[in-house]
């Protein structure tokens, strides 16, 4: 046997959920061929994984990198909690195809307007092959977005000519080799967006089928508050009017009055899940982070500003302070902080858990890359769930939170032969802790690299040493079609 590397005596959890064993792992040329007990060719570096755990590199189900990637591809955010592919284009909005200097809200959340050069979904994609970063992409694109490159007044429906614009948008994009679209009809550019306009646009998903690829429809829904149950049947609509899988983005109940009722959404979601394909991510945390939008201050416990324009010294503080150092009420106040982005105390711990118990959930971090003083999501939802749901709380065994990290997500996006610890699969893998890894990152201090994770290897490249990034850049931009998932 030749290896590039062997990692010797870890626990081996392969991310299907079964059982750890101990055994060792050998990579070559990008692949694992080897594992369990077998000869050490001699010469061949061994990198000692007693004590630690060896699993896939983790599959981050919901962020906004789509510029990130770009202007940092060393990803240190993510490599160093263990990631090693993230799903790009969420919530609605994706970078590309879009080319223009005015970009409006939440379109800034991917970065600044300099990074909106790509005309088309594949312009952006071959940038991303020609200058790869430290992860694998799993690239989705926005309705959003493609609203605001064809429309020019987002506050109506689109008429027939600018839906068959945005369809032949979506088309070039599904060529190009994104994995599916998301829609944010939660905010201003889409709200408008009638039912019926989504699946007129989204309908080159539902052709995908004759070629044997699944599509997938991502959706930050119209209400995550007293409407929610309205919204998650109009997603499951648009899912079985185009014949692909709805991702329920990060799921969540908003507001106090709203506690609890995850039993009546994610009931529903089983029952879906009978039917058609479907599916949810979900991060950690009781707050949520966007932009500064005065209906989720009004129903958030509490509001954290997270950038503003208007008022920059805003950032970082309380809202509330805030309001009282400005003398103004909060509509006046949210006025004079726009554009602004915020954290929002919105969810019951309880609802979260109960959401990361459901079989169907994925892990998404969700985080916003470029705000001065992000939600912590952005640095440490997976060692967060390793800390407090496996460690602490024991919500969750350590097999089944890394197969919600890592098989789960790989079979549900369709990726092949990744997520799991297979000979021949792609040697995506991290070795960390189990009894310290941790997050590091707060509320207060967002910014700081997880703790425990030792190493990261993308496509067999190191990327992570437990203290710095890597110099290799191996990411590659997945493709799908490889494999439909299992799960048909």
């Amino acid at each position: 046997m030749q290896a590039d590397f062997i990692v010797a005596g870890a626990t081996l959890i392969d991310g299907s959920g079964g059982p750890a064993r101990q055994g060792d792992l050998a990579v070559r040329d990008g692949r694992i061929v080897a594992m369990g007990d077998f000869p050490h060719p001699e010469g061949v570096p061994v990198i000692d994984g007693r004590g630690q755990v060896l699993a896939p590199g983790f599959i981050d189900s919901h962020t906004h990198d789509d510029g990130y990637l770009l202007a940092h591809p060393d990803m240190l955010p993510k490599v160093s909690q263990g990631i090693t592919t993230v799903v790009t284009g969420n919530c609605g909005i994706s970078l590309a195809p879009l080319e223009r200097d005015a970009i409006p809200q939440p379109l800034d959340l991917l970065g600044p307007p300099e990074l909106f050069r790509f005309g088309t979904f594949r312009a952006w994609m071959d940038a991303l092959r020609a200058t790869p970063a430290a992860v694998n992409v799993i690239p989705l694109v926005g309705h959003t977005t493609l609203r605001v490159a064809v429309m020019d007044d987002t506050s109506r429906a689109a008429d027939n000519g600018e839906r068959a614009a945005m369809r032949g948008l979506m088309q070039e994009a599904l060529d190009a080799g994104a994995f599916g679209v998301s829609t944010g009809t939660f905010y201003p550019p889409a709200s408008a967006a009638p039912t019926d306009e989504i699946i007129d646009v989204c309908r080159p998903l539902k052709d995908l089928r004759a070629s044997g690829r699944l599509g997938l429809y991502a959706t930050h829904l119209r209400d995550e508050a007293d409407h929610i149950v309205p919204a998650m049947e109009e997603a499951l609509l648009i899912g079985r009017e185009l014949d692909c899988r709805v991702v329920f983005s990060h799921h969540k109940l908003a507001g106090e009055r709203n506690h609890g009722r995850t039993r009546e959404t994610l009931d529903l979601i089983s029952r879906a899940a009978a039917s058609q394909r479907v599916c949810l991510d979900c991060h950690p945390y009781p707050a949520t982070s966007t932009m500064l939008r005065l209906d989720r201050a009004r129903l958030a416990s509490r509001t954290m500003i997270t950038w503003s324009k208007g008022y920059p010294e805003a950032t970082g503080r309380d809202f509330t302070d805030v309001m009282q150092e400005l003398g103004l009420d909060d509509e006046a106040a949210v006025s004079r902080l726009a554009p602004a982005g915020a954290i929002y105390f919105l969810m019951d711990p309880a609802d979260v858990n109960r959401i990361f118990t459901h079989p169907l959930t994925m892990v998404g971090s969700d985080g916003l890359p470029f705000d001065p003083h992000p939600h912590p999501r952005q640095w440490g939802t997976f060692t967060n769930v390793l800390r407090t749901m496996v460690r602490e709380q024991r919500l969750l065994s350590l097999e089944a939170a890394i197969h919600k990290m890592t098989g789960l997500a790989a079979s549900q996006y369709g990726v092949a032969e990744r997520g799991l610890l297979r000979e021949g699969y792609h040697a995506d893998l991290v070795l960390f802790d189990p009894a310290t890894v941790t997050d590091v990152a707060t509320f207060s201090a967002p910014i700081q690299a997880s703790q425990g994770i030792h190493a990261v290897w993308v496509n067999g490249k190191r990327v992570w040493d437990g203290e710095r990034t890597g110099t290799d850049r191996p990411g590659q931009v997945l493709t799908p079609g490889d494999a439909l998932p299992r799960s048909l």
